[in-house]
């Protein structure tokens, strides 16, 4: 039998240089070094998924795939939940264990370290992760704080509001005070938009403020990080790995759901269509992914889906990491085209169910007992089933994972800090701007408009005036200084950032575009 496994797995996995090595193939207590199980370039758009109990070697097999993409000229974008993957900047050290691996798998393994830039959405373990209110847009930000069909409509008409007088939404501070203003003072300025409730507003600042208590305070404002950042090539050819530092923000998911889909959308909005590639231009790993999707909407589910599904024809490709594949939503684990399945325990009923639910996935093979197989896998081994190079799935093949080059353990805080200190990227980011925007625009017309007041109030009366001591001359003034204010406003800072305003409103139209295609629509 033993010939014959391997014979199938030198078919599925032919020999290339153009491919990510996974493992070698384990069958009747033996290990094979050779072939290598492979996953090609070609196919990593396709998605994939990385699941396994605790301790059986998720992380280094999300590692070894990083590893290889960055030395193959791929740039990767890794949340790293636990702190664990820090250890990807600096050489492995070696050992007995490593070489006794790699030997048995037939691998040439040598240390080697990778070009890092650590990110953070609080500003403290790496550069400052921000995004302005208005690259959200209303449909986007809506999804993310929970509202109806009737908040997210009054929503996108105060985003029309702001985009028809140049009012910026760079933070919360902006949202806020323009449905402030619009909910009293400015109340007649809608007129033409329709109108909104004071109820619809209410609702508006509670989820606000429940976002901001998850950390959104910080996260929306300026300096916005740009996605170019996470796809650069280094002068050595490596792809940027990009570390998105989330042990401080663990307990806070919804922080880390709004920038994934936001992060996803823009990705999406901002880069042209790629069809296929000889190797993607991008790819995520999302380690401990059932928090993106705990607590979650159906909505915000449907949305993740559905960009997943999509993004793939911009050559990005997305890597789920979680102990069981039932973490995810069904409509996502079917867009998962390659899978690392490392072992799973049944101490439960359960925990049979949901593993034979996961052997059932696989495809049908006559090499294994894919359910019993799942259960006796050693730490570092897996079933692997990927897309070869024609697009067709592989066989699945019970595999040893070959070691990671880099360390396996994470940077001691002084190291991590020392790499910060020295990174133009964090540097770049570190200090927030707080431009003029809709808040001090807001603030200064109301101030303008009581000073006229107050100056037409205390204008003694003409000959010739009503009871109110006005005439048609001082209205005319009264109005001709309203022009003035206009036009000082115009004029300043914030009037001449109407042009940037509008090409993210561009931008914005686009994303809606976009999410109107994946199914924001008004409900009947």
């Amino acid at each position: 039998m033993d010939e014959k496994v391997i014979a199938a797995a030198r078919a599925a996995f032919p020999a290339s240089t153009h491919s990510v090595a996974l493992g070698a193939v384990l069958h009747g207590g033996a290990c094979h070094p050779e072939p290598l199980v492979s996953l090609p370039l070609g196919m990593l758009n396709r998605h994939g998924l990385i699941a396994g109990a605790t301790g059986t070697g998720k992380t280094r097999t999300l590692q070894l795939i990083a590893e290889q993409l960055s030395r193959a000229g791929v740039p990767v974008f890794i949340s790293d939940v636990k702190g664990d993957l820090s250890g990807i900047a600096v050489p492995g050290e070696g050992g007995a264990k490593i070489t006794e691996r790699a030997t048995s798998c037939g691998y040439e393994w040598k240390p080697a370290g990778f070009p890092v830039e650590f990110l953070s959405l609080t500003g403290k373990h790496g550069a400052q992760l921000r995004a302005t209110v208005s690259s959200f847009g209303p449909l986007l930000l809506a999804r993310v704080l929970g509202l109806n069909d009737t908040q997210t409509s009054v929503l996108a008409m105060v985003f029309a509001y702001c985009d028809d007088r140049g009012l910026l939404l760079l933070d919360f501070a902006d949202l806020r005070e323009v449905l402030r203003y619009l909910s009293t003072d400015g109340a007649e300025e809608l007129e033409d938009y329709g109108g909104m409730s004071k109820r619809s507003v209410g609702v508006l600042f509670r989820e606000m403020v429940a976002l901001e208590q998850q950390g959104a305070e910080s996260f929306f404002g300026e300096p916005a990080f740009e996605i170019g950042d996470l796809m650069r090539t280094m002068p050595d050819q490596h792809g940027l790995v990009s570390v998105l530092e989330l042990q401080d923000v663990q307990d806070k998911p919804a922080l880390y759901s709004t920038f994934l889909l936001w992060l996803l959308a823009t990705i999406y909005s901002q880069l042209p269509e790629a069809g296929d590639l000889d190797k993607p231009k991008l790819v995520f790993f999302f380690d401990e992914a059932h928090l993106l999707f705990d607590g979650a909407s159906k909505d915000l589910r449907d949305e993740v889906e559905k960009v997943v599904r999509l993004i793939r024809s911009k050559g990005v490709g997305i890597f789920f990491v979680t102990q069981s594949p039932k973490d995810l939503p069904s409509e996502v684990l079917g867009q998962l085209g390659n899978r690392v399945q490392h072992a799973l325990r049944a101490y439960t009923a359960d925990d049979d169910k949901a593993l034979r639910a996961a052997a059932r996935t696989f495809p049908r093979t006559d090499f294994y007992d894919i359910a019993e197989t799942i259960t006796t896998l050693g730490t570092g081994e897996a079933f692997v089933t990927v897309l070869g190079a024609k697009g067709v799935p592989t066989p699945p093949f019970a595999a040893r994972m070959v070691p990671p080059m880099a360390r396996m353990a994470p940077l001691a805080a002084a190291e991590q800090e020392g790499m910060n200190a020295e990174s133009t990227q964090v540097q770049e980011y570190a200090r927030a701007m707080d431009r003029e925007s809709a808040r001090e625009m807001l603030q200064s017309r109301v101030n303008a408009a009581a000073a006229a007041n107050a100056d037409t109030q205390e204008m003694p009366a003409p000959r010739g005036a009503d009871n109110t001591g006005r005439t048609k001359r001082s209205s005319k003034r009264t109005a001709a200084e309203e022009e003035s204010v206009l036009g000082r406003l115009l004029n300043s800072p914030a009037g001449r950032s109407f042009s940037r305003a509008a090409g993210t409103a561009v931008s914005r139209t686009l994303m809606g575009a976009l999410m109107s295609g994946l199914g924001f629509k008004k409900r009947r």
